[in-house]
C-alpha cells in the first residue's frame, strides 16, 4: 500500500468516524426521548395519550419509510440553513441524525417494551411518579437491550455515511465512489470496504461486550 492510498484511507476513515460520532449523539438526543414518549403515551401505559401517540407513530413511520439517499437530499436545505453548506462531513450530520432518530426511537421503544409490566405496576402501587418509573425502572431494566439497540443504530449510521458519500459528504463512501468506482481503482474499493467491515465488527463487539457486562453485573447483585 503506497503512501497516497494510505493518506486517502486515513482521511476517509477520519471523516466517517466524525460523521458517525456526531450523528449518533444528535440521533440519541432526538430518538431516545422520542422512544420513551412512544412507550409511555401508548394506551394503558404510564401517561396514556392514544391520539397523540398515533399521530407521532405515523410520523415516525413516514420518516423511516424514506430511502436514505432521498431523505439526505430532501434535508440538504436544512443542512445549508444550519451549517451554511450542503457539502462535507459536517453538512451530512444534519440529515444523518434526523434520518436515524426515528429508527433509534423504534429500537428504544421495543427495548423498553421488553420490561415486564408487572414491575411497572408494582412501582405504581408503591406511589412512584412516572418520572421515577421511567428513570429507575424502565431504563435500568431495559439497559442491555438499549445498548444493543444503540449498537445497531450506530452500524446503520455507518451505512448511511457510505450513502451520503454519493452526494459529497466525504468519508469512506465518498472515497469508494470518487476514487474507487469512477476511476476503476479496485484497490481503493477493496480497502474502503475492508475498513467498513472492520469498523462494523469492532462496534458490534463493543456493544455486545457492554451489554454482557451489564447483565453479568445485574445477575451478580440479584
Amino acid at each position: 500500500m503506497n503512501e497516497d492510498l494510505m493518506g486517502l484511507l486515513l482521511q476517509g476513515l477520519g471523516e466517517t468516524l466524525y460523521m458517525v460520532a456526531l450523528s449518533t449523539v444528535f440521533a440519541l438526543l432526538l430518538g431516545f426521548p422520542l422512544g420513551i414518549v412512544l412507550v409511555v403515551m401508548e394506551k394503558g401505559n404510564l401517561l396514556p395519550a392514544p391520539r397523540f401517540h398515533k399521530v407521532l407513530s405515523i410520523l415516525v413511520n413516514i420518516i423511516r419509510s424514506f430511502p436514505a439517499i432521498i431523505l439526505i437530499v430532501v434535508l440538504l436545505p436544512l443542512s445549508r440553513f444550519v451549517v451554511g453548506t450542503t457539502l462535507g462531513a459536517t453538512a451530512a450530520v444534519v440529515p444523518l441524525a434526523i434520518g436515524s432518530a426515528p429508527f433509534l426511537a423504534r429500537i428504544i421503544e421495543n427495548g423498553m417494551k421488553e420490561v415486564s409490566f408487572g414491575k411497572i405496576e408494582a412501582a405504581q402501587a408503591a406511589g412512584a411518579t412516572p418520572y421515577f418509573i421511567i428513570t429507575r425502572v424502565l431504563i435500568p431494566e431495559a439497559l442491555p437491550s438499549l445498548v444493543r439497540g444503540v449498537t445497531l443504530s450506530i452500524i446503520t449510521i455507518i451505512g448511511f455515511t457510505a450513502v451520503a458519500g454519493a452526494i459529497g459528504s466525504g468519508g469512506l463512501g465518498s472515497l469508494a465512489i470518487r476514487f474507487g468506482y469512477m476511476r476503476f481503482r479496485t484497490d481503493i474499493l477493496f480497502f474502503t470496504v475492508l475498513l467498513l467491515v472492520v469498523l462494523v465488527q469492532l462496534i458490534q463487539w463493543l456493544g455486545d461486550y457492554i451489554a454482557k457486562k451489564i447483565n453479568q453485573k445485574r445477575y451478580k447483585f440479584e
